[in-house]
């Protein structure tokens, strides 16, 4: 890890270390951050995100940023170690039930931050105002979190049963990564939250088991957060948290070096080497899960067009974005899946840059001479405007193809992925995101985009690439399933739904004296970290 040079506890090691000291370890842990004599900063942090949620309703989203923040709130009922799979938290145990369906063993003690008791009944009903678009709100966690799991109920107070459509190994990658739980009562009483999204803006719109309870709340600005007294795991490292945003790096990078924040996410290539000259901080980097790429939707011209598709690949040089766009903070990718990713294919290389190719496609399509735009969104991604002018910049360089660029606000972005592939139902066919496969598994990186029944928020349409998913997710086999994923992620680089683009490095500037190691899925857990 370039630019790290400190010595870094991890969770699993922290907890060890307190496991094995027992109280005296925690008091000894927590000794320099409740000493009377130490500087009171050292019990509080600051961390800068790049987009402040929107919304208050923890299933009202599905962006990295937003689960930065609500995780410390309303926490996974799973950990959930990239490469290693699920561990207990929440849930302590579970076992499959060899008839579609998982039953989940809830922990003793749990309480919401308002003193309800947690129950199964309120496991359930989260994850069934997850997966159902009629219950509450619709949640883009359903849709891509959870897309097998069909429901859930509770046995008794304390074991909850899983529904899904899936083996059971693809069901426990979604359930153990996305479920949450809300105090069901709670939600319905104050926020009427079978029928709409749970808002507001005071601290006791908030209502979740995790480590920290909200203390103060700025619509659009801040939220911060103490530990919750009655927390039943381990006390969180900082007595104190604050997040906010900024959507521009150098904000971002100019409060990390006046002190005003001690972590922030997203640091632009051009902005490393300020934070790498400035005292007290530091960049941590890693490859992270997220590629990004350029969907086609398939249901309009020129996009309809395999030929045109694959073309539209071979018009961009991604080493020559990756180089100078990204300073080399990432990697050309051929596939809409990161290696380390199960299912990854390594046969599979990138796209090369081959004008002439691109040309006769184009010709082959029927489409030459034909008008596109290319939107892409500004501050969300590394450089992401200016990767998007780029690609729009080498396609318009075919002599049968004019392309210009539209760069807009996330959100619209966000909207166009979700808007399905209905041509009455969408009004951008092209556009440039990212996506993190965070479960580690191909099956979040696809099936989202390609599948087609009960899917209206797909932005492509091939029965035989969405039929190929669906064969995977039957699959109980782990090495038979993860070949059947690697020819899902061959058959999409030849059916080309994407200008696929690379997968790129997630950069922080952090604290020096913060221990902690950046996640290849982009999730910045304060229980990770120590001082």
């Amino acid at each position: 890890m370039q630019g790290a040079d400190t010595t870094r506890l991890d969770r699993r090691t922290l907890l060890k270390i307190t496991g094995a000291a027992g109280t005296t370890g925690l008091a000894a842990m927590g000794g320099c951050l409740s000493d009377p004599g130490s500087d009171d900063e050292t019990n509080e942090i600051t961390i800068t995100l790049s987009q402040f949620p929107d919304t208050i309703d923890p299933l009202d989203h599905i962006t990295g940023d937003y689960f930065d923040v609500y995780d410390h709130i309303y926490e996974p009922l799973f950990d959930f170690e990239p490469g290693e799979g699920i561990f207990s938290r929440v849930v302590e145990d579970w076992e499959a039930q060899g008839d579609g369906s998982t039953e989940l063993s809830l922990r003793d003690g749990v309480v919401f931050h308002n003193g309800d008791d947690l129950t199964a009944e309120d496991v359930a009903w989260t994850i069934n105002r997850t997966v159902d678009p009629e219950m509450g709100v619709p949640s883009p966690i359903g849709t891509y979190g959870l897309g097998s799991i069909e429901g859930a109920s509770a046995i008794d107070d304390t074991t909850v049963s899983v529904e899904y459509s899936a083996a059971p190994g693809l069901a426990e990658f979604e359930f153990g990564n996305y479920a949450r739980a809300i105090d069901k009562e709670w939600a319905i009483e104050n926020h009427d939250a079978e029928n709409d999204a749970i808002s507001g803006s005071d601290p006791e719109d908030f209502n979740g088991t995790g480590p920290y309870e909200v203390v103060d709340f700025t619509s659009g600005e801040e939220i911060v957060l103490e530990r919750f007294d009655d927390y039943w795991g381990d006390e969180p490292p900082f007595e104190r948290v604050t997040f906010n945003a900024d959507g521009e790096s150098s904000g971002r990078v100019n409060s990390l070096e006046t002190g005003e924040t001690d972590l922030t996410i997203n640091i632009l290539p051009e902005d490393v080497d300020t934070v790498r000259s400035a005292d007290g901080v530091e960049i941590r980097q890693v490859t992270s899960f997220r590629n990004i790429f350029c969907p086609m939707k398939n249901t309009v011209e020129p996009f309809d067009s395999q030929e045109f598709r694959q073309a539209m690949n071979y018009a961009v040089d991604n080493q020559e974005i990756v180089d100078t766009i990204l300073s080399g903070f990432g990697e050309p990718r051929g596939q809409p899946v990161a290696p380390g990713i199960n299912g990854f294919n390594d046969d599979i290389e990138p796209y090369e840059q081959d004008i002439g190719m691109a040309e006769s496609l184009v010709e082959e399509s029927g489409y030459g001479g034909v008008e596109i735009e290319l939107t892409a969104p500004q501050g969300r991604y590394l450089n992401d405007a200016d990767v998007g002018e780029t690609v729009a910049d080498q396609i318009d360089q075919l002599e049968n193809v004019s392309c210009e660029s539209n760069i807009v606000d996330f959100g619209v972005v966000s909207d166009a992925n979700q808007a399905g592939v209905d041509p009455d139902g969408f009004e951008i066919p092209f556009y440039m995101i990212g996506w993190g496969t965070i479960t580690g598994d191909t099956d979040y990186g696809v099936q989202g985009f390609f599948t087609i029944p009960d899917n209206p928020n797909r932005t492509f349409d091939d029965e035989e690439l969405s039929d190929a998913i669906l064969e995977s997710q039957q699959i109980e086999d782990p090495d038979e399933r993860r070949q059947q994923l690697e020819e899902v992620n061959q058959m999409a680089h030849e059916k080309a739904p994407f200008v696929f683009l690379h997968t790129q490095e997630s950069i922080y500037g952090v604290r020096e004296d913060i221990e902690w190691e950046p996640r290849e899925d982009e999730t910045v857990y304060i229980w990770g970290m120590e001082t």
